[in-house]
């Protein structure tokens, strides 16, 4: 038994091409031999390793060790084998073709049309590219196919669906997956560690750019499932800043980085900003069956709860929809949040409820698109967002950390629970002439916030109908999309690159990895290879 493996080559005979196809008919000849040999002589070398009576003896760990390293080679020697086979097949065809018309180095009975138009009937035999997969890499030997003063065709590129740059569909879908988890860096590891050394960092940062390509596209046909009309279609939208490299911010960010001017040297000086950050934009849409509550079932009643009867739960969401981008605005989000909002219900039998946290330019943009498509939505302020203002101005009433300052926000906040905003700000206004001028801050901001958004504060309403009143899955999704991923210590985006993560990781969050990657792989089909042939991949008479 041999101590060593058979060798075998990773070296191609010649270099890398890009290209396009048609699929050539199976001839099975002599000259198709034993393309296996070599993976044929891998495996028998692993069988008789493993009943040697020397690896009897070894720990469990060194037999994985060899297994996986011997079992990843034999893999990729099997495709190797296989590509090879399919090169002496269209090889075969050629030189019958060939034969055909006598011997001609010009194939005159066939010939491939190119996009523009130019039927190729000059055949080049064994051009070479390299393809990195999952196995290691491997060697696409065929057939180019030319004429005088344009480029070659390569139709067995097509049959394999094979992609523009080196790496394969599924090497590119095991960075995309381990990319959305960690780091560039991360991902790399993990790659080399199953597949060996396949990429690097760049084209992995690339593959991924790539991957996100055809997402708004795949939402857009997409299909969704119905729900019952009583079912509420709740829809929330928030930013979270991303820290990007300099050429990366907005015009606004770049300029104001220019001009800041730090007070010290080793860190930021009270109310300094690094602006170095790029807000991105999420959206999410979901279901919720309707659940009605009171207020007590909200927020405790002053004092603590008494006896043992449970609150009422919450509306649940179910089939959360995440969407998001750096590059855009919050307009062409809400807009796309609204455009999945319709697709599950069309024609608007539904109760739209939008939860927002008061932002005056979102709030603007939500009203005016749902203007637009003539939907009548119920705006909802977050209630978290209501409580921390009312603890701002109970900060501004009570000494700090005085027990008496938590029944006071329980107070308003039931009160304002029970539909009642409008005494809730003739109380605090009241009651903020009796705080001193230098602890009006918080007390004043609170009455500006209840007054601004007085309209959009009907919680009596929103509970008696069942209604979610927190933003709490769009704020999740701010920390499970964003913060999870973009802000690991030290990360500067450049543009491309985080718009792809963020609409991967989306992806991702909605389950719908799979299904896009097939969807993915046909429009990249369509876009490498059947735009390379005027009438498919066929040879033409």
């Amino acid at each position: 038994m041999p101590e060593t493996p058979p060798c075998s080559s990773h070296e191609p005979s010649g270099q890398p091409h890009r290209l396009s196809f048609r699929t050539p008919q199976p001839y099975d000849t002599e000259a198709t031999a034993d393309v296996f040999a070599k993976a044929k002589n891998t495996f028998n070398w692993l069988i008789g390793h493993l009943t040697d009576a020397q690896t009897g003896t070894l720990a469990h760990n060194r037999l994985e060790e060899t297994i996986t390293e011997q079992g990843r080679e034999l893999q990729r020697l099997l495709l190797q084998a296989h590509l090879d086979l399919r090169a002496l097949r269209e090889l075969e065809q050629v030189r019958h073709a060939r034969h055909q018309d006598g011997g001609a180095a010009e194939v005159i009975g066939a010939g491939v049309i190119g996009a523009d138009g130019v039927s190729r009937r000059r055949v080049e035999l064994g051009h070479h590219r390299l393809l990195a997969t999952v196995t290691g890499t491997v060697i696409v030997t065929r057939c180019a196919w030319r004429a005088p003063g344009v480029g070659n065709v390569y139709p067995a590129d097509a049959a394999l669906s094979l992609p523009a740059v080196r790496h394969s569909a599924g090497l590119a879908k095991l960075a995309v997956i381990e990319t959305v988890r960690g780091s560039f860096d991360a991902a790399l590891a993990a790659i080399t560690t199953r597949c060996g050394q396949v990429i690097g960092k760049r084209q992995i940062e690339q593959l991924v750019a790539q991957a996100a390509a055809d997402v708004d596209a795949f939402y857009a046909a997409r299909t969704v499932l119905p729900c019952t009309a009583s079912t509420v279609l709740a829809i929330s939208v928030d930013g979270k800043g991303i820290a990007m490299r300099p050429e990366a911010l907005r015009p606004a960010t770049a300029k104001a980085a220019a001009r800041a001017r730090a007070t010290f040297r080793t860190r930021l000086a009270a109310g300094e900003k690094p602006a170095r950050k790029r807000m991105a934009t999420l959206g999410v849409v979901y279901d919720a069956e309707p659940a009605a509550r009171r207020p007590h079932d909200v927020i405790a009643v002053p004092g603590g709860r008494f006896g043992r009867r449970p609150p009422r739960a919450r509306p649940n969401a179910t089939r959360k929809w995440l969407c998001g981008s750096v590059i855009t605005g919050p307009g062409p989000v809400i807009a796309k949040v609204f455009d999945h909002a319709e697709a599950r219900d069309p024609a608007h039998a539904r109760p739209w409820v939008v939860l927002v946290d008061g932002a005056r330019h979102q709030l603007d943009l939500i009203i005016a698109e749902a203007a637009r498509r003539r939907i009548r939505v119920h705006i909802v302020i977050d209630f978290v967002h209501v409580l921390e203002k009312l603890w701002a101005a109970a900060w501004s009433l009570h000494p700090p950390a005085a027990p008496a300052a938590e029944d006071w926000v329980a107070g308003h906040a039931l009160a304002l629970l029970a539909g009642h905003t409008g005494q809730v700000i003739t109380t605090l206004t009241a009651q903020a002439a009796t705080a001193g001028a230098q602890h009006r801050d918080g007390i004043d901001a609170c009455i500006r916030y209840l007054s601004n958004n007085a309209g959009h504060l009907r919680y009596d309403q929103a509970l008696e109908a069942g209604w979610p009143i927190a933003t709490g899955v769009v704020e999740g999704a701010c920390r499970h999309l964003i913060a999870d991923r973009f802000d690991l210590a030290g990360a500067r985006w450049g543009l491309a690159g985080a718009e792809a993560v963020l609409k991967l990781r989306a992806l991702v969050a909605n389950g719908h990895l799979e299904e896009y990657w097939t969807f993915h792989l046909a429009r990249q089909h369509e876009r490498v290879h059947q735009t390379g042939y005027q009438d498919g991949y066929a040879l033409t008479a």
